[in-house]
């Protein structure tokens, strides 16, 4: 009776483990959030990655429609750098949750139990993240813009990934490579 009884639990678990490990269709839902034109200038922080420019610095990113690019203004308002778009590869957002500084200072105070609140109290931090390729010294690159909302973080992406021509990917926009057909119509 004992086997019989294990038998049957035997085979019931592996019978939900078959349902289980079927494979599922692919979600095709569209994304149905309407996303607004960014504006043409926007507060940002410059991260890192640009080749030559090592400080992480704040200024403001600026849509120059004229000449195809993006360009990053420093505190003074003047050019640092710009991306052109013909050069960018992949736009996509980036997040990180870190520990504010108010939760360091929880996490220090010399109470019982302020050490496990401090873990908890977090903030989210957003990245404009560009994957581009330098043409003038054929390296590739990434660089990152820390932005402040999501709302705004999303319509850069949509209007860069839009006026740089790329294709998009879920969040992200990118370059497709040329294929071989295109290359032989010329």
């Amino acid at each position: 009776m004992k086997h019989l009884f294990y038998s049957a639990f035997a085979v019931l678990f592996l019978f939900s483990i078959s349902i289980f490990a079927q494979p599922r269709p692919v979600d095709k839902t569209v994304d149905d959030r309407v996303i607004e034109p960014a504006p043409a200038t926007f507060e940002a922080k410059y991260e890192g990655g640009m080749l030559g420019y090592n400080k992480k610095e704040s200024g403001t990113l600026k849509f120059d429609d004229v000449n195809n690019r993006l360009v990053f203004l420093g505190k003074d308002k003047k050019d640092v750098f710009a991306i052109s778009y013909a050069s960018m590869l992949a736009v996509s957002p980036a997040s990180q949750s870190v520990r504010s500084t108010t939760g360091a200072v929880v996490s220090a105070i010399p109470l019982p139990g302020a050490g496990l609140a401090g873990m908890f109290i977090k903030e989210k931090r957003r990245y404009l993240v560009i994957q581009y390729s330098d043409d003038d010294v054929e390296i590739r690159g990434l660089t990152n813009f820390k932005i402040d909302n999501q709302a705004l973080l999303d319509s850069v992406i949509k209007t860069l990934g839009e006026k740089a021509e790329m294709k998009k990917r879920g969040d992200s926009y990118y370059r497709a490579k040329a294929s071989a057909d295109d290359d032989d119509d010329n």
